[in-house]
């Protein structure tokens, strides 16, 4: 026996018969298979789950409807320990040298640009979750970007690595805005003379 053998159904050729037909075009209705979530969206989630992990394991437990800005200082404090970065103390004798030459006593602490990542992926969680307009949003208020701000002053420090903005300044010529570095704006003035 061949399996190229076609056995005739009772259907009409120009309709499929039942067996052939895709059950997700008939029930529009059912959500189509789920995309994977895009890693930003997916740490968000890991964020947002650990936050309201933290936020229920507090004596007493906190609610999502109840915490403020000084729960997220307090989570923010309490993930310094599962940090990585060797912040040195000022007492430390390689306080302000960028590669230390041996090892110190000093903390691990957790990266100012990883605290700044993770309030921002909290911030748009929050909202998602129904927290309210961004005017109200914890993670938002002028206390954490002022923590952010200190630890990033601190480390700075510690590390012996500034953190410096690029500062651009606008040049008007013939009427043509143009942008270039202040650092290299004297070498530029000097050689159009």
């Amino acid at each position: 026996m061949s399996s190229d053998h076609h056995t005739p159904t009772k259907d009409p050729p120009d309709r499929p018969s039942s067996s052939s037909i895709n059950h997700n075009q008939l029930l529009p209705s059912q959500p189509q298979a789920q995309q994977p979530l895009s890693r930003y969206e997916s740490q968000k989630r890991r964020d947002w789950n650990t936050f309201i992990q933290y936020l229920k394991s507090q004596n007493p437990p906190q609610m999502m409807s109840q915490f403020d800005y000084t729960h997220v200082l307090s989570f923010l404090r309490y993930l310094d320990q599962f940090g990585k970065t060797k912040v040195h103390h000022q007492a430390c004798v390689f306080f302000g040298q960028p590669d230390p030459p041996g090892p110190c006593t000093c903390p691990l602490k957790q990266a100012w640009g990883s605290l700044d990542a993770l309030i921002g992926r909290l911030r748009a969680a929050y909202e998602e979750h129904g927290g309210g307009s961004p005017d109200t949003n914890p993670f938002a208020n002028g206390s954490i970007r002022v923590h952010l701000r200190e630890v990033r002053e601190s480390q700075a420090k510690a590390r012996g690595i500034p953190y410096r903005k690029k500062k651009r300044r606008k040049i008007k010529n013939d009427g043509v805005v143009a942008r270039k570095d202040v650092a290299n704006s004297s070498t530029h003035s000097q050689s159009s003379t």
